[in-house]
């Protein structure tokens, strides 16, 4: 019961300790990437993405955010187009990313999904600009509270092979949450806090393997043009 005849040999590797544990880690602040989903004036997305950005300053990290304003449906300009290269490079240059989307109708709004429909499953430059990157997730809810949008991108922080956080944040009626541009204090501030808290501890723990921990036998098998022809027709289909 212990033979493998399938196994493809030169694919095939133990477990590497000192890959999981490295003995050098990183020293540098941890970089994390704000993604928003609303352009009101008064965008909760937004003042919400702007406090966990406090929060995560104060826990050392290094942050930028995004402005989706000007950004292309997917498809209706070339990847070429300034504002889907700022958005690339963002993606690139991070270690962990905040996602954070009002809930519409239901679910995430179609300005939170173009932002990730403009992210590569592909390779750029032999990186896959997602894979092992850790992700927190949060929602504003204009009624009651309701779990759809967090839902949703749980499920894509999945698909694109980010190590999503199990804690969340869902902030209901949240138009009474803020004054003056700033969040209240309270429960749902206090779940924020939370959230960035647990996304710093994940991206210290994973950043320096993150390449190793979503290391796949099947795709060490393919070869570097196989893969990339395969995972860009996934997208085109």
């Amino acid at each position: 019961m212990t033979d493998t005849p399938n196994i493809d040999e030169p694919s095939w590797k133990p477990i590497d300790q000192d890959s999981l544990f490295p003995a050098q880690r990183s020293d540098h602040s941890p970089r994390i990437l704000l993604l928003y989903g609303s352009l009101r004036d008064t965008s909760y997305s937004r003042l919400i993405s702007e406090e966990a950005a406090r929060i995560l300053q104060r826990l050392g990290c290094d942050t930028r955010m995004f402005d989706p304003s000007g950004l292309p449906l997917p498809d209706d300009a070339p990847t070429e187009h300034p504002k889907i290269q700022e958005l690339r490079d963002l993606v690139m240059w991070s270690e962990g990313m905040v996602w954070c989307s009002p809930e519409r109708h239901g679910a995430m709004t179609g300005i939170m999904k173009t932002q990730i429909d403009h992210i590569p499953l592909a390779p750029i430059g032999g990186i896959r600009p997602t894979q092992g990157k850790t992700l927190a997730i949060m929602q504003v809810c204009g009624g009651s509270q309701s779990f759809n949008a967090v839902n949703q991108m749980r499920i894509l922080g999945r698909w694109m092979r980010l190590l999503t956080i199990p804690n969340q944040s869902s902030v209901p009626k949240a138009f009474l949450e803020f004054e003056s541009g700033r969040m209240k204090p309270g429960p749902f501030y206090d779940r924020v806090v939370d959230v960035m808290e647990e996304l710093v501890k994940f991206t210290l723990l994973t950043r320096d393997q993150s390449a190793y921990l979503v290391d796949r036998y099947s795709e060490r098998k393919e070869s570097p043009e196989a893969l990339s022809k395969r995972v860009n027709l996934k997208q085109a289909t």
